[in-house]
């Protein structure tokens, strides 16, 4: 949870994750720690580019305080989205 100016709010949180097995771990895990969260979920590298720049079907995604990122995915893998994030000045100066 985080406190901005005295209100609380649920971290956002990121999931790129192409299994399902582990999509459901992680959201018993968040569940289990007790920590207000909301989980967005995407399958691919792709999809976690398009969510960050909030472009297409994810054009509402709310802005995420951490990504859960793995880094064996289809499409683009992990290594190359992290690249792409350190390269692109809007996720940079949101960090």
């Amino acid at each position: 949870m985080l406190s901005i100016g005295g209100h609380t709010r649920p971290i956002e949180v990121l999931l790129v994750e192409d299994n399902p097995g582990d999509v459901r771990l992680t959201q018993e895990a968040l569940k289990e720690g007790r920590v207000l969260n909301r989980l967005s979920v995407v399958n691919d590298g792709i999809e976690a580019m398009d969510f960050l720049a909030r472009r297409g079907k994810y054009a509402n995604s709310p802005r995420p305080d951490l990504i859960l990122l793995d880094l064996n995915l289809p499409k683009k893998d992990g290594g190359e989205v992290l690249e792409e994030i350190k390269a692109d000045r809007n996720c940079a100066a949101s960090r």
